[in-house]
């Protein structure tokens, strides 16, 4: 067996040993180890990339590749190796629906930056549509502070050079009633400089000094606020000119313009949701040709190890409780035993310590008696 077989075996979670003894089933464990190692490789692509995206920078994006590509693989190799095959559909389907979960969870998480590769023109064409929206936005919002100012002033502005034309207008008018009442073309009709035309004339001079006074008076307010405008104007322009154009790039940017593409075109929908089931069909596979394949020599050979393993666990775990339990049952019998004697012995010792005080009891009287009864004789 060459070292390719070996390693695709060892990728597939498969007992090289017990698998040697029933070489039939080596293409189906070198078929599930090699969709392992190549979901592991995609796995290693995607997170590179999306690490690439967040840090341009290669070495980052290989380091955390390699490691997340490990990781899935592992856990891959982990799914694959602990389903095993009982003869039932029900029963292995049941033991593989949390896996199956697990696979579509991982190749949606694989999937996803693979996809952004895939559609990195149009997603980049989408991104500089967004910047551009960005852009537009913030300047709107820009305007918007200064556009009220701006209005204010304009309005201030307006109302100065309405009432200055009012002025103007008066005295014009007056003017021209002056003129046609010296020239007989208004007024009374007749051509002379009269006590009419005096009257309408001294009524123009007033109007052309209230226009006088009212543009000396307002001018200044005109220039004033024509300022205002022009310097808000300016601050507009200044701050329109900050505006920094940040570059859209990032992982966020990118998953959002490919969902408005997605939006935008059905033949990218369709395409972005046939790369997630391509990717889901991989990650799913092995466990699919576990699930359903018969129950091949394999099969009934692990089962027959596992089944001695546990048969030999269980005769030594059921001698090991007997015992225990022989010994318990020893101790508690000999322990009664031992005390019921222990408290005979004692008894006995009582009997006699007790009966020996007693007779030494009866006799000390009569010791204590006998000087007494010497004396008086």
């Amino acid at each position: 067996m060459n070292k390719v077989k070996r390693f695709l075996l060892s990728c597939s979670g498969v007992d090289q040993q017990i698998l040697s003894t029933c070489p039939t089933d080596e293409n189906k464990y070198i078929g599930i180890g090699g969709t392992v190692l190549f979901t592991g490789l995609l796995a290693f692509f995607s997170a590179g990339y999306a690490i690439y995206t967040v840090f341009d920078n290669y070495f980052f994006a290989i380091a955390f590749g390699l490691i997340w590509g490990l990781m899935i693989f592992n856990l891959d190799r982990y799914i694959v190796s602990s389903m095993k095959s009982r003869g039932s559909f029900g029963r292995d389907f049941i033991v593989a629906f949390p896996r199956l979960i697990l696979a579509v969870l991982l190749a949606l998480v694989i999937s996803k930056p693979l996809e952004l590769k895939i559609f990195q023109k149009e997603i980049n064409a989408e991104l500089v549509s967004m910047e551009q929206e960005v852009y537009k936005e913030q300047e709107t919002k820009l305007k918007s502070r200064f556009t009220g100012q701006i209005a204010g002033y304009q309005k201030e502005l307006s109302g100065l050079q309405a009432e200055l034309e009012t002025l103007a207008a008066k005295r014009d008018t007056l003017n021209l009633m002056a003129i046609q009442e010296a020239d007989g073309t208004g007024g009374s009709g007749k051509k002379n400089l009269g006590p009419i035309y005096r009257i309408k004339k001294a009524k123009a001079d007033e109007a052309q000094a209230e226009y006088d006074a009212g543009n000396a008076r307002i001018m200044p307010l005109i220039a004033e606020k024509q300022e205002a405008i022009r310097q808000t104007d300016s601050l507009m322009q200044a701050g329109i000119t900050s505006l920094e154009r940040s570059s859209f790039g990032g992982m966020a940017a990118r998953m959002e313009a490919l969902q408005r593409l997605g939006e935008r075109s059905k033949a990218i929908f369709f395409a972005n949701i046939f790369i997630i089931l391509l990717f889901i069909a991989i990650e799913t596979a092995p466990i699919f040709v576990k699930l359903i394949s018969p129950r091949s020599p394999y099969d009934y050979l692990l089962h027959q190890h596992e089944h001695v393993f546990e048969m030999d666990n269980l005769e030594k775990v059921s001698l090991l409780r007997n015992a225990t339990q022989n010994k318990v049952e020893f101790d508690t019998a000999t322990g009664v035993y031992r005390t019921r004697k222990e408290i005979e012995v004692e008894k006995e010792l009582t009997d006699v310590y007790l009966q020996n005080k007693k007779e030494a009891l009866k006799n000390k009287p009569l010791e204590w008696m006998l000087p007494y009864v010497k004396g008086k004789i």
